[in-house]
C-alpha cells in the first residue's frame, strides 16, 4: 500500500494490519555505529501500550520489540532495521457484525471505496494498533538525535473534552495515566468514568515538544520543517488540527508581539515555535495537535451497508474512549522522525557550511 513510507533519508516503512500476525517496520538509512538494543526501544513502547489504565482499551499486548536486521554486536551497520511486534490478543469476532457496514466517523467508507475491499478486524490498516511500530522507530531516532546533539522530547495533554488542563510542571506526566502536566488527576478521572458509562467518547489536545535542536534544520519553500512536522502529525489516526507555536493564537496577535524579539541572550519568546521560513531557530520545537473523539462508542449511530440500505451500526469490542490518552509519545515519536531525517538532510548537504557576515557596505539594489 503506497502512503506507508516516511522519510527521505531516514525512511521508516511502516507494515501489518491491526488483526494480522504481527506489525512493524523496516527503517532504513539509520548511521552505522550506534549502540542499540530492544530495550532501548521497549521503553517508549510501553508508554504507548493499551490496557495500562482503565481509561483506554483493554487489549492485552505486551508490545515486546525484536530486532530482526541491522545491529549487529549490539550497534547498528547502517543497513535496514526490521523491527517486529506480534500481535496476542485480537478478538477480531467483535467485529463480524460490522463487515458489511460502514461505522459512522471510521475510514471503512474511504477505503472500501478506494481499494474494493477492505479488512474489517479492528480497522485493519487505519487502525490506531500501527502506531506502535511508529513508536518503535522514534525510539530509534530519538536515541541517535540524543548522541548526536542532546536533543530531547516530551509531550503532554492539555485539554481533555471539553476540560482544559493548566500546565503545573513537565514532573507529572509520566506519573498520571493522562500523562497531564498537573499533580490532580481526579477531575479528568470522574469526566473518564461519566463518559464511559454514557457510552460515548471524547477528543483531546496534546502539545509536543523537542529541546536541543540545533539551527538549520528544514529548507525553503516546499520542504520547511514545520510543513513536514505538520504533514506527518496529521499522518496520526484521529487527528484533525495542528499548531507550530502560537498556531492559531497569531491571528489576535500583534506583529509587535507575535515577532520574537532577539536579544543578545537569546529569543525573548517563542511564538513562531521554535522555526523560522521553515528552518529551526535553535529554540525549542512546539507543536500542538487535536484529536477527534473515538469513531468506536457502543451508542447506535445510522449508516449504511455496503449496498447503500440504511442501519443502525453499534461497534462492539475493546477501544479507547479517547485515543489521545496514549498519543503523547506518539507524537514525540513522530517528531523524532521528522527531526532524524531534516538533521541527516542537513549533514548531506550543509554540513561544511560556515556562516560568513555581509560585507559592511553591502548593495542590495
Amino acid at each position: 500500500m503506497s502512503g506507508s513510507t516516511l522519510g527521505r533519508l531516514f525512511r521508516v516503512t511502516n507494515f501489518g494490519e491491526s488483526h494480522g500476525p504481527a506489525i512493524g517496520c523496516v527503517i532504513d538509512g539509520c548511521p552505522p555505529g550506534m549502540a542499540l538494543s530492544e530495550a532501548d526501544i521497549q521503553h517508549d513502547l510501553d508508554r504507548r501500550r493499551p490496557g495500562t489504565s482503565r481509561h483506554v482499551t483493554q487489549r492485552k499486548e505486551p508490545d515486546a520489540v525484536e530486532i530482526l536486521s541491522g545491529v549487529y554486536e549490539g550497534r547498528t551497520t547502517g543497513t535496514p532495521i526490521a523491527l517486529l511486534i506480534r500481535n496476542q490478543d485480537q478478538r477480531s469476532k467483535d467485529y463480524g457484525e460490522i463487515a458489511q457496514q460502514f461505522r459512522p466517523g471510521h475510514a471503512d467508507y474511504s477505503y472500501w471505496h478506494k481499494y474494493g475491499l477492505r479488512d474489517p478486524r479492528g480497522g485493519g490498516r487505519s487502525s490506531a494498533r500501527l502506531t506502535a511500530p511508529t513508536v518503535a522507530a522514534g525510539a530509534v531516532a530519538r536515541k541517535w538525535l540524543k548522541e548526536k546533539y542532546g536533543t530531547q522530547f516530551r509531550a503532554c495533554m492539555t485539554q481533555l473534552g471539553e476540560l482544559p488542563i493548566a500546565f503545573e510542571g513537565w514532573e507529572h506526566v509520566q506519573g498520571n495515566p493522562f500523562f497531564a502536566p498537573v499533580a490532580d488527576v481526579q477531575r479528568l478521572e470522574d469526566y473518564m468514568d461519566a463518559l464511559r458509562k454514557a457510552h460515548d467518547s471524547c477528543g483531546a489536545r496534546i502539545r509536543v515538544q523537542a529541546t536541543g535542536v540545533p539551527a538549520g534544520l528544514g529548507a525553503p519553500l516546499y520542504d520547511k520543517l514545520d510543513a513536514d512536522i505538520a504533514k506527518v502529525m496529521m499522518g496520526l489516526n484521529a487527528v484533525k488540527g495542528v499548531e507550530i507555536g502560537a498556531g492559531f493564537a497569531s491571528v489576535a496577535q500583534r506583529g509587535s508581539v507575535h515577532g520574537d524579539a532577539i536579544t543578545p541572550a537569546g529569543f525573548a519568546s517563542n511564538h513562531a515555535g521554535g522555526v523560522l521560513g521553515g528552518i529551526s531557530s535553535g529554540q525549542d520545537i512546539e507543536v500542538s495537535i487535536a484529536i477527534k473523539p473515538t469513531s468506536s462508542i457502543l451508542t447506535p449511530r445510522p449508516s449504511i451497508d455496503i449496498h447503500g440500505a440504511p442501519v443502525q451500526v453499534v461497534t462492539k469490542g475493546r477501544h479507547d474512549p479517547c485515543v489521545g490518552i496514549r498519543a503523547a509519545p506518539i507524537a514525540e515519536a513522530l517528531l523524532a522522525l521528522v527531526l532524524m531525517d531534516h538533521a541527516l538532510l542537513q549533514r548531506a548537504q550543509c554540513a561544511d557550511v560556515v556562516q560568513v557576515p555581509p560585507p559592511v557596505a553591502a548593495n542590495y539594489q
